[in-house]
This record gives structure tokens, sequence and C-alpha cells, in this order.
């Protein structure tokens, strides 16, 4: 492949500028299991542990046929409108929905630029299920709220697109504006909080109306959520026994639809976000600011990810599609200067190739970004070099973010063929396979299994 070279280095496949204190890049294990999560087992929230996207340990299947029932564990149906993930932990998968109760609700998959939100929802009813990971069988089911939604969502969305948490001992489901919910794992409320009428849409237009989407996650005994709206943003912790406030740290920021990212190690233990006026970190104890970056697209959507001793930023909407690579003991402003593309804190950066959607991954020495054409870059992580830029076959809409197992990396588009190519710096598809339906969700992966939220069903896939 012709990787073209660019004087002024801002694209991911030219080189960029990379600091000798890039010499640090240390292998820390970027799957690493924290809080007692088994490593390839559970799989707590999005994207897994630590949004890292990886379960290993375990051998996953590379072909399946849904119609003709080959390597298909079991397929149950789940009613509503839901783009979470599952959450696995232990035996157990939780996922949760937003049921409209006169008709369907509708959906427009696919590539268009018309952002108008729905119109006309109705009265809903939100939903968490719990489902026996072996089987498919339904142990339990909650009705959390009832209502006609406090906002409007993209035609694309849906009124419960947040990620379920667990940690093996509770559940936490987050509907934004219809309120964030804590269970035991047997379906029992523990508590609940209501954070305000969190309306998420375009900074240019409080008419457009997209959705609630960060997910909470939890991490030492603290639900972090993070809440960037229309108005009043913040990040806050809660105590997942109680549900009492820890900290509430006010935001300078236009909407975002990031989850956020906890890295924990001796010396700090920090809450990153993904931002556009402000992306940076903060103190897990406290919520006090550790660091920001300013720059990049203004519809920030996906979650940080850490990998060794670096940070990796993306976002693209509103012309830039920045990637960046941020050590992780960054502190106080990191903006590079204006013309360059790294600083103190900055280990490399570029202005193009980035994501919109979709968080990229972290397998060993490479970074992995799939747009929402369906194009793969793979990049030098330490360095930001490119090595390859790809194009899968299906070229409409991909919002599921990749994850890998057993040498593999699952890409999902939102027509529901699922790729399934090689884990390593030659690119090769190794399958295509279809779901049968379109999928908007990231899949999660335990004990060599993949767990797809498609339109109706949650399916469990395993030779």
């Amino acid at each position: 492949m012709n990787l073209r070279r660019n004087a002024i280095m801002r694209d991911p496949f030219t080189r960029v500028g990379v600091p000798l204190l890039l010499l640090g890049f240390v292998a820390t294990g970027p799957a690493r299991a924290l809080g007692g999560e088994k490593q390839g087992v559970n799989w707590p929230t999005f994207r897994g542990a630590r949004a890292a996207g990886i379960a290993e340990g375990f051998k996953t299947p590379t072909q399946w046929d849904v119609e003709k029932n080959q390597n298909v564990k079991w397929k149950t149906p789940v009613p509503g409108l839901g783009h979470s993930s599952p959450a696995v932990w232990a035996n157990r998968v939780y996922v949760t929905t937003a049921v409209r109760l006169e008709g369907e609700a509708t959906l427009k998959p696919g590539l268009y630029g018309n952002g108008d939100p729905v119109p006309d929802e109705r009265e809903h009813r939100w939903f968490v299920y719990c489902f026996d990971k072996a089987n498919g069988k339904e142990l339990w089911s909650r009705l959390v709220c009832e209502g006609v939604p406090k906002v409007k969502r993209h035609p694309k969305s849906s009124h419960a697109n947040p990620t379920p948490a667990t940690d093996g001992k509770r559940v936490v489901a987050f509907f934004g504006p219809e309120g964030l919910y804590c269970y035991d794992v047997n379906g029992n409320l523990l508590w609940k909080k209501d954070l305000g009428v969190l309306d998420c849409g375009w900074f240019q237009s409080r008419a457009i109306q997209w959705g609630f989407a960060s997910s909470p996650i939890i991490h030492d005994g603290r639900v972090i959520v993070q809440c960037d709206t229309q108005e009043a943003c913040f990040i806050a912790a809660f105590d997942v026994g109680t549900g009492n406030q820890i900290w509430r740290t006010p935001r300078e920021e236009y909407s975002t639809w990031s989850t956020p990212t906890v890295d924990a190690r001796p010396e700090r233990a920090q809450v990153i976000v993904n931002g556009y006026k402000h992306i940076g970190g903060y103190d897990l104890k406290t919520g006090k600011e550790l660091w920001r970056l300013r720059g990049g697209g203004d519809v920030p959507a996906p979650t940080p990810i850490v990998s060794r001793d670096l940070i990796f930023i993306t976002n693209a909407h509103g012309g830039p599609s920045p990637i960046y690579a941020i050590r992780v003991d960054a502190t106080g402003d990191v903006t590079p200067e204006e013309g360059k593309t790294t600083s103190t804190h900055v280990a490399w950066s570029c202005q193009k190739g980035g994501n919109y959607m979709q968080t990229p991954i972290v397998i060993g020495d490479y970074i992995y970004l799939c747009n929402d054409r369906g194009t793969l870059s793979c990049l030098e992580a330490k360095t930001g070099k490119g090595v390859y830029r790809e194009q899968l076959e299906v070229r409409t809409g991909y919002s599921a973010s990749p994850v890998t197992a057993d040498g593999k990396i699952y890409v999902t588009a939102e027509t529901g063929d699922v790729f399934v190519v090689k884990a390593a710096p030659e690119f090769a598809v190794l399958s295509r396979n279809a779901l049968g339906e379109t999928c908007l969700a990231t899949p999660a992966v335990s004990e060599g299994r993949l767990f797809f939220r498609t339109r109706h069903h949650l399916m469990c896939i395993g030779e």
C-alpha cells in the first residue's frame, strides 16, 4: 500500500513527531484485569474492563450461521429498542431497553446527513433484563420507570443507549434524563437518582436533540458518570452501595456521548474523559482536575482507552478527526502549541484519521480504528505511523466498536454483518458472518462466547 507523506504531518499515515521520551513506553499489559474481574470471563461494562475491548484466554469462533443455527448457542428476544451493549459477570448477562407502548419504535440506520430528532415518541417503559449466560433464559426483568421520554432521540439512536455496569454484586443502569438506578444481582432495587433533564444535542441548535449515551462505570466502590449536555455539564462519583454522592465536578463543555475510563496505578488513579472543549483527567478520589486538552471534533463519542503508558483519544465531527496519544502522567494543560503535534505530555497526535462513533482498540503494539464507512486502519501505537488502511466490504454505517479475542478482531456493521479480521499488522479478513438483523451495539465477549445485541434479540455465538 502506498502511504503518502505529508509535509505538515497531520495524517496518521505520515511520520509524526515522536520525542525521545517515548523510550519509556513500557509493557504493562493492555488487558490487565482489575477489581476482581476474571480475565476473559467478566465483561462488566461498555467494552469490558477499562473499555479495552479485549477478552483473551479462550477460543472464539471465526464463522457462524444464524439461519442454519451453526455456532449459535442461543437467541433470545428482547422487546423494545436499545443500543446498550450486554454486560456479563459470571453466569449472568444484563441488558437494558426502552419499549414504546403504541407501535414499534422506528430505527433508521445507515449513512445520512439529516440529524433531526424523532418527532413523536409517545409513552415508553424502561427495563433492565438479566439472562442466564449458558442458555439465554430470562432470570428476571424489572420495570424501571414509564412515561413520555423527557428528551427526543436521533433517528439512529434509542432511549436505552448506555450500557449497564456491574461489579458482580450490583447492576447499575443509566437512562440519562430518566435516571440512574442500582439493583442487586437478583433484581432488588437498592437506590435511584434523578440527575435532571440530561439533554444532549448539537450545540449550535437546542432543537436538535439526539439522546443520552454515556455509560456508567464502576470502580473501587464508585459509580462514575459523565453528563455533558446542553447545559450544566458535570462528571460525578456516587457510592455504589448507597448512591450517596462522593464528588461532583462541573465541566465547561458541549454535549458528548462518550463513556469515561478509569486508569488506576500506584502513583495515581484517574478518570479520563473525551470532549471537545475539555478532554481531560480527574482524580478518582476527589474529582479534582489533573490535566486537560483542547480541540478535536465537536460531537465526541469514542471512549478513551489506555494501553501501557499512553491514553488514546479520538473523535471526528465538524472538520477535525484527531487522534491523540497522551502520557498517563499528564499534568496541567497539555494542548500542543499551534502547528505542533506533540507537547511535554502528548507523545504524538494527528488531525486526520480519527473515529466519529467507534472506540478504537489497542492490541499489542498496534492501534486499530474503524470509521463510520467501514475503513479499518492500523497504526503503530508508540508512534502513530500508519501500517494499513483497508475498506471492509459493507459500505454502510458502522456504529459498534470493535472487540478482540483469540487473535481476531470482530467488526460489526449496522447491517448485522460481522467481519472477523486477523489481529495483526497484515490486513486479512478471515470471515464475514450475518446476524440477520441490524446491530448498532458493541458486542460483549466472555469465556469464548460472543454476545450480540441486535434490533430484536440477544444472541450468543460460540463453538
